[in-house]
């Protein structure tokens, strides 16, 4: 299962007013998810970028059936709610917590926000959904208190139908968070400036 293998850039937590937690995608490495620190407006932040055995959250597509994706999903979930514990324990406000993700990392990052609804500062999925064959919006609770939260996705994406960034927005909104959905046409699978730019606005740029 994953181990708790974390890459820090940014502020140093003890100096740090708020934290960034960030997660690559298939195939990747925290070192590629960190480079974005140089094209967001974060100054003020701590980064904390867990790694993927073998570089992988779960096995199969985000569409497969949850069982098929177990015991690595449940076991990523879990290693990104110890993160969150341990900031909540160090005197971070939930507020001043912003989760980011790309791929199969924005699909993980917006799944366990959704099992675990609350006030965060923000959230950037970049091309990514809630997890699962079919969606029930039973499976979610919580409120997210209007915690604004980016997801964009380029139409068509091999990974990523535009109908489940939509359906995943729906249930996202109807938990009372504030959801922007920005859909690029003929985008390849990667992340834009002009998403990197909505996100400074939408996301980090919050008062």
């Amino acid at each position: 299962m994953h181990k708790k293998e974390l890459h820090t850039a940014g502020k140093d937590l003890e100096k740090a007013k708020k934290v960034l937690v960030l997660l690559h995608g298939r195939g990747a490495t925290t070192k590629d998810i960190l480079g974005l620190e140089s094209h967001l407006p974060l100054e003020d932040f701590a980064l904390i970028a867990p790694q993927a055995t073998n570089q992988t959250w779960y096995p199969y597509s985000f569409l497969a059936p949850i069982n098929e994706n177990e015991p690595w999903l449940s076991s990523a979930l879990e290693l990104l709610r110890d993160i969150i514990e341990d900031l909540l324990e160090k005197g971070f406000d939930s507020r001043d917590i912003y989760l980011l993700g790309f791929s199969q990392g924005a699909c993980l990052c917006l799944e366990f926000a959704a099992r675990n609804a609350r006030r965060y500062g923000g959230i950037a999925a970049f091309t990514g959904g809630l997890i699962g064959e079919t969606l029930d919006p039973e499976n979610y609770s919580g409120d997210f208190e209007t915690t604004p939260i980016f997801i964009g996705t380029g139409d068509p994406d091999s990974h990523v139908p535009v109908g489940r960034v939509k359906r995943s927005a729906e249930i996202l909104n109807n938990m009372n968070a504030d959801v922007s959905v920005k859909i690029y046409e003929n985008r390849p699978h990667t992340i834009s400036e002009n998403e990197l730019e909505l996100t400074g606005e939408l996301i980090f740029n919050q008062k």
